[in-house]
């Protein structure tokens, strides 16, 4: 009885913060995505516009690139600072990981500085070549924006997975003749792909819904968060702002509930 009393205690915060933050909101936005005229008929208008399609297509192409970038990078990199002891790793660490300390405007911002029609980029261009280079507005600056932020959680999971990777294995590989990226790629990284997918599943629902780097950019930026807001702040089509949240809120957790599964088929035993 006491075990049973201690975990319902446990599990109240994350209770109410489900309530509060998921539950309600939804519960708020059926209604009022089916106060509009079409009723049900909503969803299927939505899903059949090929205005909201394209920008729902736009949204999960971004989103997927910003995931397999930030992989890439943020992989190699937390494999590397886990591994590696020198001078100044913890001041990289934390370098590396200060993005997850500023919100989304924040970092538009700091997008435009570099790549903007003032940027810094722009200024050596035309100062070199004759012509700025300007991409800060465009889904290019947007993809920069979203890997900046998208980087730092990779690079802590994977750290934190490599940590306790059995080395012995990696060890046991170099012994048998395999040179060091042929042990990295047959025994650390199929090691690390529960947390390569788990950290890429979040990567990419934050990319999916991110809007305050989206609306800071946002000049000819087609992403669903940013018709979303167009819908409802400047239009006032609530029915269609309320239907087109539910719908990327229900593409967000699938995919998050998908990966989760996968992640579970994972066999046992492989040192994470």
């Amino acid at each position: 009885m006491a075990r049973r009393s201690f975990l319902a205690i446990s599990l109240m915060p994350a209770l109410i913060v489900f309530l509060a933050f998921f539950l309600l909101p939804m519960a708020k936005l059926i209604p009022i995505s089916l106060s509009s005229p079409l009723g049900w008929k909503i969803y299927f208008s939505v899903l059949s516009n090929p205005r909201y399609l394209q920008s729902l297509r736009d949204t999960a192409i971004l989103s997927a690139a910003v995931t397999l970038a930030a992989l890439a990078l943020g992989g190699m990199s937390g494999i590397f600072l886990e591994r590696a002891r020198f001078k100044g790793r913890e001041v990289m660490i934390a370098a590396l990981t200060l993005p997850l300390s500023f919100p989304g405007v924040v970092v538009g911002f700091m997008v435009i500085l570099w790549g903007g029609r003032l940027g810094l980029l722009g200024t050596i261009t035309n100062a070199l070549f004759g012509h700025k280079l300007v991409f800060a507005y465009s889904t290019a600056g947007l993809f920069v924006g979203y890997l900046y932020f998208s980087i730092p959680r990779v690079v802590l999971t994977v750290m934190a997975a490599a940590g306790k990777l059995e080395k012995a294995r990696e060890e046991a590989a170099r012994t048998l003749g395999s040179g060091p990226f042929k042990a990295l790629k047959d025994v650390t990284l199929p090691a690390l792909w529960p947390s390569f997918f788990s950290t890429g599943a979040i990567c990419l629902a934050t990319s999916m819904g991110a809007f305050g780097t989206a609306f800071t950019l946002a000049t000819d930026i087609n992403v669903l968060p940013i018709v979303i807001y167009t819908e409802y702040t400047l239009l006032a089509n609530l029915g269609v702002a309320s239907a087109l949240s539910l719908i990327l809120g229900l593409i967000t957790w699938l995919i998050l509930w998908t990966v989760r599964v996968i992640s579970g088929l994972e066999p046992e035993g492989t040192g994470v």
